[in-house]
């Protein structure tokens, strides 16, 4: 725990140092009539928060209507069971409780990020009935405790960060623990649910879950409804000051918008023009504030309002994907020596450089790495459909994902996608076969390995590609809703592609069922500029090829918004191309500041990465930061970098039939990542070394593997043999094949 003087907030250095001469003034016979007595501190709430609120759980549901129902902290009274089975039906669809949504959500959220099958190793590796000593009970694993609920904002009243602060009741006050824990993705306050809350309430530390700008705030520009914070859906001006999301748009503009594109949708993190990636950090940051005041709220005094502070309290920031490139963010952010220790597993992480280091991987230098997170997946985004029908790409007809995204129609348009590439120059070859290789080779070309070559399909296929070149330009640019950039809308689509209006009790229960981007729960990516009509990313026909092609020509005028220049004839873009030099620049400058200045100021931190993730590919993240962080803080850097051979990013993919033999949990080493880090920061423990963990595949036949054993998921090494030391020559972070 912490405990250097130095780092103690000032007032609460005031109040330590006085209490200490009053001490030492007493002990020698008392003050001659000088008194000393120390202030009384106040437990105030830091600016920019609203509090709406605390429930305790279980508890009963309240309020006339309410479902009553049993909660707790981490399973929302679901239990393993229940976390594991069918998500639980509403007592009225269309109009779902806030406290039926809370158990919805989580629900949903926790599935989001692991596994839940039982061979997979839920119930024996990890799950709420799994002790924080690893021994897999009979137990439900509920954990009861209070929940706080705050609103942070800018004073715009655009912002609406959610904050939840879980406090269960084994919460230690004489060794208080905090774990912050910023959503996955574009998820909302649950997002981190199955990650910083199930770690953080078994080991009695209160958690403060953040969206951090993110989450599902739905606005239909249809009927003008949004999500209030609690999830409930109002009108915008029935939701008043509880308006989770609602586009910053005129009445009159969301008419006339709506004559013209009717059943659209606006998304909180796509059109909150704000730009929410560049504050995940701060909000980070914030959410430890609060955590503070909610636990002197609860256990302070009139006498003694203020008990816990950051230098009396372990506080740990531990997330996933953008939650762990968050959690980073917040540590290089800190000045006010908040955060003790840092766990990212697989986490969004953008260098502001790449130069100054390099990356070796068997002796061989990687070259092209450390690039920003949109310019990789634009260029996926163009390439990922071809490549995926290349032979290095097949996981096999049995194994792959044509079972779930009806792969006959997607393998024609991906083969149309092949044809246009090459009819625009952009890859070589006569016959499918040979451009899907060329697509395969420049993917590899630009950071992407030969580890990620099954997955390819699974990218494009379940639209990651696809959602995320569409969202995360208009973010970074800050375009509003009513700009169609690149001729792209959201809305919930029919069988046809065709935007339809929300169904109701889809929009009802939204807050619980949606993960904040364009999946299709309800918003699809859509692209305008279809021919015959708009139509959704998977049907769209491209005007310059006059075949569905997953909508080529959208494709690459969002690669021409990260690039500035046209990927076909790399012409600069102008006043008068599509898009304009004007949107590319906007989306520049909000790319710049999302970037990651490498600096952990000594940080104990470990950074965990799949080596077969093809959402973040190691080379432009995990990897480059490592080597950047070692450039900028140099020896006094604390970071351990740990590689999990056959290990991606998604670990609920692998309930899917091919990915259950192919791959192994991540979960596992996040969890053991946590015991390392509380261990290092309570005792002195060492953190595990930089190394690669070796897993194994459970094998056997798709859809069917055996169950997995630990043997599949070999701990850290204490002292790695020579063949799996990540170490460094010089600022060349040296990994072994």
């Amino acid at each position: 725990m912490k405990k250097n003087f130095k780092k103690t907030a000032a007032p609460a250095r005031l109040a330590i140092a006085v209490t200490l001469g009053a001490s030492l003034l007493s002990a020698c016979g008392g003050s001659d009539g000088l008194s000393l007595t120390p202030p009384i501190l106040s437990n105030d709430l830091p600016a920019g928060l609203t509090q709406l609120g605390s429930v305790a759980y279980p508890a009963t549901a309240r309020g006339a209507g309410d479902t009553v129902m049993t909660q707790d902290l981490l399973t929302a009274g679901l239990g393993r069971t229940g976390l594991g089975g069918t998500a639980p039906a509403y007592a009225n669809a269309l109009a779902p409780t806030a406290i039926e949504l809370r158990r919805n959500a989580i629900f949903s959220n926790y599935r989001g990020l692991v596994d839940v099958t039982a061979n997979g190793g839920y119930g024996t590796l990890y799950g709420p009935n799994v002790g924080n000593d690893g021994v897999a009970t009979a137990s439900e694993g509920l954990i009861p405790g209070r929940e706080y609920i705050a609103s942070l904002d800018d004073g715009s009243g655009h912002k609406r960060v959610t904050i939840a602060v879980q406090v269960p009741d084994s919460f230690d006050t004489a060794a208080p623990c905090v774990v912050l824990g910023p959503s996955s993705g574009s998820r909302g306050v649950y997002g981190a649910v199955g990650a910083a809350s199930e770690w953080g309430l078994k080991r009695g530390c209160a958690v403060a879950l953040t969206d951090a700008g993110k989450g599902v705030g739905l606005h239909d520009l249809s009927d003008d409804t949004v999500n209030r914070i609690d999830g409930t859906r109002a009108t915008r001006a029935e939701a008043g000051t509880l308006n989770f999301f609602a586009a910053n748009i005129t009445e009159a503009a969301r008419s006339a918008y709506d004559a013209l594109f009717p059943n659209r949708i606006a998304l909180k993190q796509v059109h909150s023009q704000l730009n929410p990636e560049k504050d995940w950090g701060n909000d980070t940051l914030a959410a430890a504030r609060y955590a503070l005041f909610v636990l002197n709220d609860q256990y302070g005094s009139a006498a003694k309002p203020v008990l816990f502070n950051a230098a009396n309290t372990m506080i740990i920031g531990a997330s996933v994907s953008n939650g762990g490139g968050a959690v980073l963010r917040a540590a290089e952010q800190d000045t006010s020596g908040l955060i003790d220790g840092v766990v990212a597993n697989e986490p969004n992480v953008q260098p502001a450089s790449a130069s100054g280091y390099s990356i070796s991987v068997g002796g061989e230098l990687v070259t092209g790495f450390g690039k920003s997170m949109v310019d990789y997946t634009t260029f996926g985004n163009l390439y990922q459909p071809c490549a995926a029908l290349a032979a290095p790409a097949s996981m096999g007809a049995e194994a792959s994902f044509h079972n779930y995204i009806s792969f006959a129609g997607m393998t024609a348009r991906a083969t149309a996608r092949c044809d246009g590439l090459a009819a625009k120059g952009l890859v070589s070859g006569v016959d499918t076969a040979t451009r899907a290789l060329h697509a395969l080779n420049k993917l590899r070309a630009y950071g992407w390995t030969a580890d990620n070559d099954t997955m390819h399909s699974a990218h494009y296929g379940l639209g990651n590609g696809p959602i995320l070149a569409a969202m995360y330009p208009v973010s970074y640019g800050r375009f509003s809703v009513l700009d169609n950039v690149c001729g792209t809308s959201f809305a919930q689509v029919d069988v046809t592609g065709a935007p339809v209006a929300v169904t109701p009790a889809t929009k009802a229960q939204v807050f619980a069922s949606g993960n904040g981007t364009a999946n299709g729960a309800p918003a699809n990516v859509v692209y305008n500029n279809s021919v015959g009509g708009a139509r959704s990313w998977q049907l769209a026909t491209s005007p310059s090829t006059g075949v569905q092609d997953f909508g080529l020509d959208n494709a690459l005028c969002q690669r021409a918004l990260v690039t500035g220049v046209d990927p076909v004839t790399d012409a600069v873009l102008t006043a008068t191309s599509t898009p304009t030099q004007a949107q590319s620049v906007a989306v520049r400058t909000g790319m710049a500041e999302v970037l990651f200045s490498g600096k952990l100021q000594s940080k104990p931190t470990i950074i965990v990465a799949g080596r077969s993730d093809a959402l973040l590919p190691i080379n432009d993240a995990a990897r480059a930061y490592v080597a950047f962080n070692r450039a900028t803080d140099g020896a006094s850097s604390k970071l351990s970098y740990i590689e999990v051979t056959h290990a991606q990013h998604f670990d609920a993919f692998l309930g899917l039939s091919g990915f259950d033999t192919r791959y192994v949990p991540l979960h596992v080493y996040f969890n053991r990542s946590m015991d390392a880090m509380y261990a290092h920061l309570k005792t002195g423990a060492a953190l595990p070394p930089s190394q690669v963990v070796r897993a194994t595949p459970r094998g056997g036949v798709p859809g069917a593997a055996p169950a997995i054993t630990a043997a599949n998921v070999p701990a850290f090494s204490a002292a790695p043999t020579a063949g799996n030391q990540i170490g460094f020559s010089g600022t060349t972070l040296a990994v072994p094949n």
